[in-house]
């Protein structure tokens, strides 16, 4: 923007060119914020002064016209995977200093666009769309007039910026607990092979299995996420194979169908047959009997990561692209581990 006598005001990107730091480097250093180096933090101030640049100006420049309103558009039409997520967006938020408006486009195409437009029109500075499984959604695109993050799923549009779990990273995190529990004949039972999800876990406990010098029993087992398939799969699974000694879920409602069918046929969990899920549902994996040891796919990190890269974007820092892959973590529990 030219000044008065018509030269150019200094920007932000100025200052980070002459600092030889990146904007958003330029930004945090100029915000205060804690986590630059003390000599950035100096390198950045002098390059500002030098151009006489003042964030204080821009910081006024960047409020004016904010709503304090962000969208959250979500297809997730149980909320299983979105109230984590919005739970961490908000706490990135501040509670009382950000607007959220939640839209459920209950994954049809129409719905989606007729809330995004609700949206626009009610002037939201940014949007966090959520997805109901980890596959690549399509993009909002490029024109659109505010900050966009996908969260869980992710944009099919390498342009935009994704945040979803590394669920191949949670495969191979599941089978490494299993093996070092001294488990070595290991099965794995999972849900729709369509999913992205269920393919990466697979890969990813195929890793650790490799790595270990061992191979999965069996082939794995696909259907559906559902407590009945994991007891239909592991009525068959143990008297294919009933020298298995671990059984990989690839979501909790699975494993509490093996809990089921390991009870009925007089199978103990853990001293026979360990069993791991996946999700941390904790409503499902801690009043299982015994409680179930999971992977958590830390949404609520995955949540208040999309949301401080809105915050960031809405800043002017240049937030990148491209999908990123947040870890996740193990919760042992007692089906995997007997107490002493």
């Amino acid at each position: 923007m030219p000044s008065e006598g018509g030269v150019r005001s200094a920007t932000l990107s100025d200052v980070a060119r002459r600092a030889g730091v990146s904007i958003a480097t330029a930004s945090k250093a100029l915000n205060g914020r804690g986590d630059v180096a003390p000599a950035t933090r100096q390198r950045v101030v002098e390059a500002a002064d030098e151009l006489s640049f003042t964030p204080n100006a821009m910081a006024r420049g960047l409020l004016a016209g904010r709503t304090g309103t962000v969208g959250l558009l979500t297809s997730d039409l149980e909320g299983r995977f979105m109230l984590p997520i919005l739970m961490g967006a908000e706490d990135a938020f501040g509670a009382g200093q950000v607007n959220v408006f939640l839209c459920d486009a209950r994954g049809d195409a129409i719905r989606e666009q007729h809330h995004l437009k609700a949206l626009l029109s009610r002037r939201v500075d940014g949007i966090i769309v959520v997805g109901r499984q980890t596959d690549p959604r399509p993009s909002l695109g490029q024109e659109m007039p505010v900050p966009v993050v996908y969260a869980y799923a992710p944009s099919d549009d390498p342009r935009d910026l994704s945040f979803t779990p590394d669920n191949d990273g949670g495969g191979r995190i599941a089978v490494e607990h299993l093996i070092a529990c001294g488990r070595t004949r290991i099965a794995h039972i999972t849900g729709d092979p369509a999913y992205a999800a269920a393919q990466d876990r697979l890969a990813g406990a195929r890793r650790a299995l490799d790595d270990a010098g061992l191979e999965l029993v069996g082939e794995p087992m696909f259907s559906e996420w559902s407590e009945h398939w994991g007891r239909d799969a592991a009525a068959m699974l143990l008297q294919r194979h009933p020298d298995v000694d671990a059984i990989f879920c690839g979501s909790d409602q699975i494993a509490r169908g093996v809990l089921d069918t390991a009870r009925d046929l007089g199978r103990s969990v853990p001293d026979d047959l360990a069993v791991i899920g996946y999700d941390n549902w904790e409503v499902l994996s801690t009043n299982s009997r015994p409680q179930l040891t999971s992977i958590d796919a830390n949404l609520q990190q995955l949540g208040r990561h999309a949301a401080q890269r809105v915050f960031d974007a809405i800043d002017g820092v240049d937030i990148g692209e491209g999908t990123h892959q947040l870890p996740v973590r193990l919760v042992i529990r007692g089906s995997t581990i007997a107490r002493r």
